[in-house]
């Protein structure tokens, strides 16, 4: 016969009560991709370059360069440069990636994604997301900014429908939807915002369904932090950076060679840029 198993008064199941029947009724058992991490870099080697390139006139900002590293590492680690289709794996054509741009005094948020970021410098891509911010803040912006606001004329239940019709279509897809103003895949491989503006020291950003991109970076605020440097201590200017990744596009691994390609640029600009 088999061996009955002995319930003791502690193993008893019992019914939730309070706030922990509240949250089993609130939220689902987990099943989130993400994962979070945080980089704090020593910031001097981008400040140095930032000073070189407004000495030329040319208007860079920490944000750009964290921009361009992630284009980088992109660009070295394709496994993160990929759109996911049911249970496929597809390459992207270019690497592109969107910047996040607040408007409106901050009440606002839209975007710029610059494509192939990967082969234009730090110069360019400030250029390009100054003229396309203006031209957003003007109210002139196509793409995005015509698609919000159509639907800013639908009631919530159609809302919620009709983002998921753009997500598969334009960003899973990768279909141009030219009566929206939406091109396929509108938040590119990935996507880069800053807290730092904000005064904020760091902060992380969440990974929607909408965007189906793999990794949103956040660049927080340039504070002097206490560094050991050869055995001793040195204040030096730190730039955290966060990280949101999708785990369903890449591993360990990928994520290892990615990191390493990010910091080996933030580290060395001058390195992967022509000397303005």
């Amino acid at each position: 016969m088999g061996r009955r198993v002995r319930t003791t008064a502690n193993s008893r199941s019992t019914r939730l009560r309070g706030w922990r029947r509240m949250a089993n009724a609130i939220w689902r058992a987990p099943s989130d991709p993400q994962i979070y991490g945080i980089l704090e870099v020593e910031a001097r080697p981008l400040l140095d370059f930032i000073q070189l390139c407004r000495g030329r006139g040319q208007h860079i900002t920490p944000t750009h360069l964290v921009g361009r590293a992630l284009g980088h590492a992109l660009a070295q680690v394709p496994a993160l440069n990929m759109r996911l289709v049911g249970g496929r794996a597809i390459p992207r054509s270019s690497v592109d990636v969107f910047f996040i741009t607040a408007l409106g005094e901050g009440s606002e948020l839209s975007g710029v994604k610059v494509q192939a970021i990967d082969r234009k410098s730090a110069a360019a891509v400030a250029l390009e997301l100054d003229h396309e911010s203006q031209q957003l803040r003007a109210g002139k912006g196509a793409g995005l900014e015509r698609a919000k606001a159509l639907m800013d004329r639908l009631p919530e239940p159609a809302l919620r429908v009709g983002l998921r019709l753009v997500a598969w279509a334009a960003g899973e897809r990768a279909w141009d939807l030219p009566l929206l103003g939406v091109t396929a895949t509108p938040f590119g491989s990935a996507m880069v915002s800053s807290v730092g503006m904000f005064g904020l020291p760091v902060g992380f950003a969440p990974l929607v369904w909408l965007y189906r991109v793999p990794i949103i970076v956040v660049a927080g605020e340039i504070r002097d932090q206490p560094v050991a440097i050869d055995g001793r201590v040195e204040v030096r200017p730190v730039l955290p950076i966060t990280a949101s990744v999708d785990h369903r596009y890449v591993d360990g691994p990928q994520l290892g060679q990615a990191l390493t390609a990010f910091r080996a640029y933030l580290e060395a600009p001058l390195a992967f840029e022509s000397a303005p």
